[in-house]
This record gives C-alpha cells, structure tokens and sequence, in this order.
C-alpha cells in the first residue's frame, strides 16, 4: 500500500511513485525529499512555458516539417498528431570545471609514438533525474539564461510534471562520468589511443530544475513518429522523420 506523505510546508497530499527521491507540491510548489532524513536545501528553479497549448505546439512542429529538406513535401499537411503531452522533466545541474590530462598513441603517420595532452573545460552539466528516461540529455542545450525561482503557479494544469528520482550526490557523480567521457572523445582528436587519463574537478553549487518538454507522437501513411519540442525556446530537440518513398512528395 502506498504510504501518503504530506508537504512539509503546507501539509498537502505529495504526488509521487515508487523509486521518487524529490516530490514537489502541486499545490504550493515546496520541494521534498522523500527518501533521506539529512537537512535539505536545494535551488529548485525552472523554464518558463512559452509554448503552452498543444495548438501552438503542432503548429511548430508542422514548421519544422515543412523546413525540413530531409522531410517528405506534403508531411506538415498530411501528419496525423496521435497524442500531444506537455511533460515538465526534472534535470540536475552541476558547474563543474574539469581538467584531464591523458597520454595516448599517434599512428597516422609512420611508427606509433607517445603524445601527452590536456583537455580543460568549464560546464554547467545537465543530468536528467530519472534513471531510464528515454529522453536524448546531450541534445537538449538547456536555455539556461531563462530559468526563475520554481513557481508551481507558471505550470499549466495539463502538464505532467516528473519527480527526480536521485539525488544531488548521484548527480555529481554521473556528471562527472559524462565529463571524463566527453574529455576523452576530445583527446580522441588529438591522439589515436588513449592510453592513459586522469581528471580533477571543481564542482559549484548545484542546482535542481524542471523545464517544460513537449512530445508529440504523430503518424504518416502507417509509420509512427516521435518530436520532442523544447517548450522554452521553442526549438525541435530531436525529431523522427518518416523513410522518403518514391511516391511521398505527391
């Protein structure tokens, strides 16, 4: 039986499910956490819904598909929009400053040698809060210039909105991951091989942020499509488009 646990600020019902670790309230936007007793602060923030109704939604996407060279000519008219969900996902944000230094073999040209290299960089690195959401992280460039204090009263009442499901420490560590992965698909520009790596980081305060995501599920003669649209800038983040036949541009 699902235990009903209340807002500590203002004693509402929360809304959450097996595996949450963050629950805001629906009703006065307070951030929870569900499943550690240590004292809590967070910067709970989010991205204001500029694309809010599910009309002006299609209406971007139908743009998209008509400027798409890749696009059969006459799919904006005849996509058929199955369903239209405005979700509002939760991310981490982690600035952290990295520096790695590697060595790695060069072979493009006569014998292998040893090169040394060092890669710096400084991010404000987005991690989704949900273990296995099918949501594209390294496409989705967060407009983050535009976020503001969380204000559950900016949310429209159609939008689903997703609790994160780990916490700032997991987050940390999955940035860093991510961070030393990226290093060394750079270092990979400069060297064959890596052969050897190592990184230091210096990790900012982070932040917890809910941004508005739209996905669209559309159909074209049979073949069934995804979009998902960023509701903040109003930008396609990934998009299927169907296979041009021979026959699609009539």
């Amino acid at each position: 039986m699902k235990v009903v646990i209340k807002c500590d600020h203002c004693g509402a019902p929360l809304s959450y499910k097996a595996g949450d670790y963050v629950a805001t309230c629906s009703y006065c936007g307070y951030t929870t956490v569900l499943t550690h007793h240590r004292p809590f602060t967070l910067e709970h923030a989010l991205l204001p819904f500029n694309i809010k109704d599910e009309k002006e939604a299609v209406e971007v996407v139908r743009g998209w598909m008509s400027s798409s060279f890749l696009a059969p000519r006459n799919l904006s008219r005849k996509a058929k929009f199955d369903e239209v969900t405005l979700f509002v996902y939760p991310f981490w944000v982690v600035p952290i400053e990295a520096t790695t230094k590697f060595k790695g073999v060069f072979e493009r040209i006569g014998t292998g040698h040893v090169e040394e290299g060092k890669i710096r960089g400084k991010y404000d690195w987005v991690v989704i809060a949900q273990r296995a959401a099918d949501f594209p992280a390294r496409e989705y460039d967060v407009p983050l210039r535009g976020k503001m204090p969380y204000d559950f009263t900016k949310i429209p009442e159609h939008a689903k909105v997703l609790n994160a499901e780990f916490g700032e420490d997991e987050a940390v560590e999955r940035a860093k991951v991510e961070v030393v992965e990226h290093h060394i698909y750079l270092a990979r520009k400069e060297v064959d091989r890596v052969i050897e790596h190592e990184t230091d980081f210096k990790v900012g305060e982070v932040c917890y942020l809910h941004a508005p995501i739209w996905r669209i599920d559309y159909s074209y003669k049979g073949k069934r499509c995804k979009v998902l649209l960023d509701g903040a800038e109003g930008k396609i983040i990934i998009g299927d488009l169907p296979t041009l036949g021979l026959f699609d541009a009539f």
